[in-house]
């Protein structure tokens, strides 16, 4: 997308609007150290409690999380866990009982009306079902920030072209959201969640709603959106996948609490919480029903052992160097390994001839997998 004004801009602060006047105009530069800043979110010790007739729900318990500007961070967890009320303290659509949210290191809970304002054009927002006007055209649902905002005509029409450009829809501008597929309008919405110039993007279950190939397509806009323009991005899901696809870092909640929280990497590797397991179950291949069938508890003649190697991310798979450690002729049964951030982060099934026994061979294959487990045997002619 050369040549377009996001490309010229770059640094995220150069995109606050503080006000319906300011964001007729490019505020001006800041010092390195605050673009550093800009799109970061800090939660300390945050707490929301909900009453009804019927009781308290406490949604969230004391939740401490830093976001650094510019990364992709996702928040999961299953339903009920406090996602969506995590992310909507960070544009105060949702009011801590306690703690506090800092938005650049800014207290965001002593803002009066106009802070407040001035800290939703900083915040774009996506959501699950669009929230589309189906009343107006794409060009116009885009353009609403900028209407409410009183930015000048022939500024909303450059900003907005750019955006649609951004997300692929230059050809749909006049086109109702009736006419449109599932992920045409979610580009939409995030056409008009940008339109504004954020610095941070909110995405409330953005891609529940669409299938799994739009899903990715959908992903791979923010991942670019994210490169191109250093925005942060906050996403919630209750799907595995999506963290893995597009996030670097990722916290899981459980209960309203933190339950693990790391790169995406690491806690795919070496889940550690009971919840986080859960939601990965799923994604994790269990052994072959055929093998299954023919798996034998104890060595018997001519029979070959079948071993799990687990990576999670600190060693690579290297078959050649496990056939040296072996000793012996190494065949894959199985493997799913997959590259996050670069590392890998998986399973592999081998059948190996083991003559020495007393786990012995398990220790050879230790230094090259970051767990061995020792499944069973298998006749050597399976």
């Amino acid at each position: 997308m050369a040549g377009l004004a996001f490309d010229a801009i770059r640094g995220p602060a150069n995109w606050i609007a503080r006000s319906a006047v300011e964001a007729r105009a490019v505020p001006a530069a800041r010092t390195a150290a605050e673009n550093r800043a800009a799109g970061t979110v800090v939660f300390e010790a945050v707490s929301k409690t909900y009453r009804s007739a019927s009781g308290e729900v406490r949604a969230l318990d004391r939740v401490d999380l830093e976001i650094p500007a510019g990364t992709i961070f996702g928040v999961i967890g299953r339903s009920g866990a406090g996602k969506s009320s995590l992310l909507r303290t960070v544009n105060r659509l949702e009011e801590p009982t306690s703690g506090q949210v800092l938005v650049d290191g800014e207290p965001i809970a002593a803002l009066d009306t106009a802070g407040l304002v001035a800290l939703r054009r900083r915040i774009g927002m996506i959501f699950q079902q669009f929230n589309l006007l189906s009343a107006k055209t794409v060009r116009q649902n885009v353009a609403l920030p900028l209407v409410v905002a009183g930015v000048p005509s022939a500024e909303i029409g450059s900003r907005v072209d750019e955006v649609l450009r951004l997300v692929g829809l230059e050809n749909k501008a006049e086109s109702y959201p009736s006419r449109l597929s599932g992920g045409q309008k979610q580009r939409v919405g995030i056409a008009r969640a940008l339109v504004s110039h954020p610095e941070i993007l909110l995405c409330d279950e953005a891609t529940s709603a669409l299938d799994p190939e739009t899903t990715l397509s959908i992903l791979r806009l923010l991942r670019d959106i994210n490169r191109r323009l250093g925005i942060t991005i906050i996403l919630i899901t209750h799907e595995m996948s999506v963290i893995r696809e597009v996030c670097s870092d990722v916290v899981v909640l459980e209960q309203g609490r933190i339950a693990e929280t790391g790169p995406v990497w690491s806690v795919f590797g070496s889940p550690e919480h009971p919840a986080t397991r859960a939601l990965l179950e799923p994604l994790i291949r269990g052994l072959p029903e055929d093998l299954v069938a023919r798996l034998l508890p104890h060595p018997a003649p001519g029979a070959t052992a079948v071993l799990r190697i687990t990576y999670s991310g600190k060693i690579s798979p290297d078959l050649s160097s496990l056939a040296a450690a072996a000793a012996a002729p190494v065949r894959l049964i199985q493997a799913g390994i997959e590259r996050i951030e670069g590392r890998a982060v998986g399973r592999m099934l081998i059948a190996v001839a083991d003559g020495e026994g007393d786990r012995v061979l398990e220790e050879r294959l230790r230094a090259l997998g970051d767990e061995v487990e020792r499944i069973g045997y298998v006749a050597a002619d399976d």
